[in-house]
């Protein structure tokens, strides 16, 4: 007699976890897949504002749409006394090197606001000295710079102190009241050139070098992992089969 042929079934819990791995890695590939759109959205975005000729502060301002994201529209504005103006400090690093971003309030019309912070640039840790502050200079600075937005701050963040002018996340409302600025716009202006020419330490740093954009690496990495997880379930399950 001939032995019967044996009834091979796949292993339920080796299966069952086998797809939802599978599952999340498929998801993450395709969440990177999402991002890379969005991320090729923005830096198209980006190179055509930024590199757009400057137009006046308060004409965007004024004719931006509820809700419109106002982010790396290039604009112009002349800031009374800015040179000399208030400021507050905000942490940052720039290749590498701790130091502050000076933020300063500067009137502006439209849309309802009537000012706008002027981010106006780096001083690393390694410069002991600050601009010379003046209340009452009125002499008036042009400048060039980039709308953006704030970023908003995560649970690493360390909270703000204004007291004792130490900031750590850009809060609008809050760096505003500390400079007397009413009705301040969402956005923070990041200058381009310039704001004293007699303190060049003072360092216009609108723009991170280079925005990375590697959500297309990160999805073939986790689609990789994905068909490498069913070429070992393939292997597993034909072993025992073979067995």
């Amino acid at each position: 007699m001939t032995e019967p042929a044996k009834i091979r079934k796949l292993p339920i819990g080796l299966t069952m976890a086998t797809l939802i791995a599978l599952g999340i890695l498929i998801a993450l590939g395709v969440w990177q897949m999402q991002r890379l759109a969005w991320k090729s959205d923005l830096l198209a975005q980006i190179e055509n504002r930024s590199e757009a000729p400057p137009r006046p502060a308060g004409d965007i301002l004024a004719e931006a749409a509820d809700g419109e994201d106002l982010g790396f529209y290039r604009v112009s504005l002349t800031c009374p006394g800015l040179a000399t103006a208030p400021y507050v400090q905000l942490y940052a690093i720039k290749d590498g090197q701790a130091g502050q971003r000076l933020i300063s309030a500067c009137p502006v019309s439209g849309g309802g606001y009537q000012a706008i912070l002027v981010d106006r640039g780096f001083v690393p840790d390694t410069v002991a000295e600050r601009p010379l502050v003046d209340v009452a200079a009125t002499a008036p600075v042009e400048v060039i710079g980039l709308l953006r937005n704030p970023d908003p701050a995560n649970f690493v963040t360390p909270d703000n102190q204004p007291d004792a002018n130490i900031w750590y996340s850009r809060d609008v409302e809050a760096m505003a009241a500390t400079l007397g600025a009413s009705a301040p716009a969402p956005v923070f202006l990041l200058a381009e050139t310039p704001t004293n020419p007699d303190f060049p330490a003072l360092e216009p740093t609108p723009l991170p070098g280079e925005i990375a954009n590697r959500h297309l690496e990160y999805a073939l990495t986790w689609f990789g992992l994905a068909g490498a997880l069913i070429a070992v379930y393939a292997a597993v399950i034909w072993r025992r089969w073979k067995s």
